[in-house]
């Protein structure tokens, strides 16, 4: 499927790129990061579930794989354009007015910290119609209650098509209470994010 003009258009103004994911979703998102370039002209942002006090090298991993440049979010970073973020482990993330991320020690979210719903709901009240929130393959619910604050705020939003998805629910659930304006596969996604 290409494109379509609305689709398009609110792409390419979008000023920052929001990608949730769980279990499932390494392969796609190793490949996206592999895969943008390093000019991209958006923030990006990785909400990626893992799990409480196990030690992960994905950051180290993604960080020497990516084109762009790319960083553990530390408490009050300021949003760059062409880098990409990836939220740290047993913190949630949220964005605030003045472009910076704050981190947050309060309780899981759907089992989850970082919870994808906390950080799409910040930045829905801070970045509004500039935002692009995309969801990927998990096998819960978090993420499709920050999706829908997201829409509602004029920002566009995006679910992994459910059948192309190692676990679906995620995705899902995002198209089940109206927050997915947008259905994509992977394919149609990398052409989206390649343009």
């Amino acid at each position: 499927m290409a494109p379509d003009k609305n689709l398009l258009e609110r792409w390419q103004a979008a000023e920052i790129l929001l990608f949730g994911g769980s279990a499932g979703s390494f392969k796609i998102l190793f490949r996206i990061i592999k895969e943008l370039p390093g000019a991209f002209g958006k923030t990006v942002i990785l909400i990626i579930h893992r799990k409480k006090n196990f030690f992960s090298e994905i950051e180290k991993l993604f960080a020497e794989n990516s084109r762009m440049y790319m960083r553990e979010i530390e408490d009050k970073d300021i949003l760059k354009k062409n880098t990409m973020y990836i939220a740290p482990a047993n913190y949630h993330t949220l964005i605030e007015e003045g472009g910076y991320f704050s981190l947050d020690v309060s309780e899981a979210v759907w089992y989850s910290k970082p919870s994808i719903d906390v950080t799409f709901e910040s930045a829905a009240e801070v970045y509004g119609d500039k935002c692009v929130a995309i969801l990927l393959s998990g096998a819960n619910q978090d993420g499709a209650d920050g999706m829908l604050k997201i829409r509602k705020s004029g920002g566009l939003t995006i679910a992994q098509q459910p059948e192309d998805a190692e676990m679906p629910e995620m995705p899902r659930s995002a198209i089940k209470n109206g927050a997915a304006e947008y259905v994509l596969t992977q394919d149609e996604i990398f052409k989206l994010l390649l343009l």
